[in-house]
């Protein structure tokens, strides 16, 4: 079964967090919430949550890693070298690397957005120093990296992870009544 890490950084966008460890936990994954710096770590508002395990220098037992936005949390975590070492680990492997909103500014500095196609929260874009492509679409996949928007997008990010880790995203969207939405 594949292991899934779903960082929790203070200031993290609870949403884009939170639906994403739910969704993936319901298509039959394993999930950690992974403190990056506690056990109880407080969102962007004002919401704290309590993480299954903290960081512990190494991301070494997960198959996809995901970073939530929420600019606090995707400072938090661009400015964790330990943590950046674990995500270019876990990108030497080919293991997946997820990030959505402001999260990819944590991929920019560890050097991983290189030639990339991506998305982000769209203002977050002007933040990136590396030499990829922006492209304004809900949902990026390039390679082994998958990328979003915004906490509106979340509930289509994480269908979208459920689909890379090789689940069955379309029974979990109906089971969850968001084909309605989208038939909306």
């Amino acid at each position: 079964m594949k292991k899934v890490a779903v960082m929790l950084a203070p200031g993290y966008e609870e949403g884009e967090a939170l639906f994403v460890v739910d969704i993936i936990r319901r298509g039959g994954f394993e999930v950690d919430a992974v403190g990056l710096e506690g056990i109880e770590v407080t969102g962007a508002h004002e919401i704290t949550a309590k993480a299954d395990v903290v960081f512990d220098g190494s991301l070494a037992g997960y198959d996809l890693v995901v970073l939530p936005g929420g600019y606090g949390g995707a400072a938090a975590m661009r400015d964790n070298d330990a943590f950046l070492a674990a995500l270019r680990e876990v990108n030497e492997r080919e293991g997946m690397i997820a990030a959505i909103c402001a999260a990819p500014i944590a991929l920019d500095r560890a050097g991983l957005l290189e030639g990339k196609r991506f998305t982000c929260y769209p203002t977050t874009a002007q933040q990136i120093d590396a030499d990829a492509t922006w492209v304004d679409e809900i949902v990026v996949r390039d390679g082994n990296f998958v990328f979003s928007q915004g906490p509106g997008t979340t509930l289509h990010f994480a269908y979208a992870l459920v689909e890379f880790l090789g689940g069955d995203a379309n029974k979990l969207r109906e089971a969850m009544l968001y084909n309605k939405v989208l038939a909306a």
